[in-house]
């Protein structure tokens, strides 16, 4: 499983990090290992039912493709078995949607991935779009919640969180069947 996000502490409570986000609550659910640094990922494990891993590029957004490459050949994976985590800015705060395949959108990280890998990997988008979406959109993603809006993300981390544990126990058709509507 790979989140999507920015290395570094001045990207970690903003909105392009929630991919990292809900891996973090992942792994406090489960107790998993500390992140350890390997060729352009973090990586940890949890064992919700079975063991998974879970992987923090940190090649930067725009460069997720590169991260995900290299963790498919380093354990003989095929795109299918990688769910990718990843905020999406044309999503209303809160709002998720999952899906088994397809193609990037407006996300320059989803765009590298599937030029890197292609587009049949699942993925779970996690709306991060506000009331106040203005300016740069550059700017607008890597800027931290709003005041007004923290309690909301921190529960839409939470609910992502949900939705890979069901995708992880009963597939990604199950978890669209519950979280592919608004919070």
């Amino acid at each position: 499983m790979v989140g999507l996000g920015n290395p570094g502490e001045n990207y970690a409570s903003t909105r392009h990090n929630v991919g990292f986000q809900v891996l973090q609550e992942l792994l406090r659910r489960h107790n998993g290992v500390d992140w350890l640094e390997r060729a352009s990922c973090e990586l940890s494990v949890i064992r919700p039912a079975r063991l998974v891993a879970l992987a923090r590029p940190q090649t930067y957004m725009n460069r997720s493709g590169e991260a995900a490459g290299w963790l498919l050949e380093e354990f003989e994976l095929s795109p299918e078995q990688m769910l990718v985590v990843v905020d999406d800015i044309d999503l209303p705060l809160a709002q998720l949607r999952i899906r088994p395949s397809g193609g990037p959108g407006t996300h320059n990280g989803l765009r590298d991935l599937c030029r890197e890998i292609g587009t049949g990997f699942p993925r779970l988008r996690v709306g991060v779009q506000g009331e106040e979406l203005s300016g740069d959109l550059a700017d607008y993603v890597t800027s931290p919640f709003s005041p007004d809006e923290v309690d909301l993300a921190k529960s839409a981390v939470s609910r992502a969180a949900d939705a890979v544990q069901v995708a992880l126990q009963n597939g990604v058709e199950a978890a669209m069947n519950i979280y592919n509507r608004p919070p």
